[in-house]
């Protein structure tokens, strides 16, 4: 019967996290995340809350938004470095090119050099155990393994030391109470000084409000006085101006009344019912008629005088045209006599012409008497 064996557990061997943001060691497979690269620092975390803790955390849209955008913005940054980090994986490391003049050769990095030949070395060797020897002890009985042996190297700036560690930590936090304890003594200054300030201020403005009040109520009554006075001076000038109405009221009904009877009596004239009969016949009656006999009569006159001006106009008319169309026979007959004259002449110098062409043409000869008596 076999002993039982004992329970064995072996983990995978990790690094210790740090605040580096690669890792030391190449990520195994692709669908793994990087989950050590994020910042443990509690002075870049966004959910420490900042200032007054006694106060209400007054969250603005402005505010979320902008978080939501620095998440996404880091998202996809890590996003962007992960994928990276996968492209520089699959590429395998590459050598770069020798300059000029010389060329690449394979060198042995380990450390202990091996000569590399195309044949190994072949030594013989042999050797013979002794015939009576005693039979070994038997090995005592190990059982099998079951897990996987693995190993790791772990730095000396990998491993976590409480005092460098905590050290940053206690100082924002010691810092942070100070600077709160001292924010909030101030503020105790400060409030203290602007109550006294406040009750200052506040016996000073007591002060002008009173000085404000008298100022008001002396200017009350001065306006109160100056109403008053306006008030008995345009009830003066009330009277003073219906006095001078009424004096100038009578003054003016003395005088309209002195003529009124006989401008009573004109006006009664002129309107027509104090009238003479024989001139109210004569404007009435014979005007009317005179001027309808005058009117009629300058009318036939003008009517005369129209016909008499009408044919002379056409008595003109037609001694113009007669003495057009005689002018105009005289200057054709003038035209004719001219033809003629001019004509004549023309005949005239051809005969000339002709005759002493033929004196020319007979050469000198002397005229024959009976001739020349005729002639003369």
């Amino acid at each position: 019967m076999e002993a039982p064996q004992a329970f064995m557990y072996a983990s995978e061997p990790q690094a210790v996290p740090t605040k580096r943001t690669r890792a030391k060691y190449r990520e195994g497979g692709e669908g793994e995340t990087d989950d050590l690269t994020l910042s443990n620092n509690i002075m870049f975390d966004r959910r420490v809350v900042r200032g007054n803790t006694y106060a209400a955390q007054v969250v603005t849209q402005n505010a979320t938004q902008e978080m939501e955008r620095l998440r996404s913005e880091n998202e996809r940054a890590m996003k962007r470095e992960l994928q990276r980090r996968k492209r520089e994986a699959g590429k395998a490391p590459r050598t770069p090119p020798p300059v000029d003049g010389r060329v690449h050769m394979d060198v042995q990095t380990e450390t202990f050099l091996e000569e590399l030949t195309d044949r190994p070395i072949e030594v013989d060797a042999d050797t013979q155990t002794e015939a009576f020897l005693d039979r070994p002890p038997s090995p005592l009985f190990v059982p099998a393994k079951s897990g996987v042996d693995k190993g790791t190297q772990i730095d000396t700036d990998q491993v976590f030391n409480f005092d460098a560690e905590v050290k940053p930590i206690l100082e924002v936090l010691v810092g942070k109470t100070l600077q709160v304890s001292m924010l909030e003594v101030m503020e105790e200054e400060e409030l203290s000084a602007i109550r006294k300030r406040q009750d200052e201020f506040e016996q000073m403005r007591n002060a002008e409000l009173m000085e404000v009040q008298r100022l008001e109520a002396e200017a009350t009554r001065r306006f109160a006085e100056k109403q008053r006075r306006i008030k008995q001076e345009k009830e003066r000038t009330r009277l003073q101006q219906e006095l001078k109405e009424k004096v100038a009221a009578r003054s003016f009904a003395k005088s309209y009344l002195t003529d009124l009877h006989s401008d009573v009596f004109m006006a009664l004239e002129e309107t027509g019912h104090f009238y003479d009969p024989v001139r109210k016949e004569v404007s009435d009656d014979f005007l009317p008629w005179l001027m309808d006999s005058v009117v009629t009569e300058v009318d036939s006159v003008q009517t005369a005088h129209a016909l008499a001006d009408d044919l002379l106009t056409v008595a003109l008319q037609k001694a113009i045209e007669l003495q057009a169309a005689e002018t105009a026979i005289f200057e054709a007959e003038q035209a004719r006599v001219a033809a003629e004259k001019k004509r004549l002449e023309e005949e005239e110098a051809e005969r000339v012409a002709l005759e002493a062409a033929a004196l020319e043409a007979a050469g000198g000869e002397e005229p024959v008497d009976g001739e020349g008596g005729e002639e003369a």
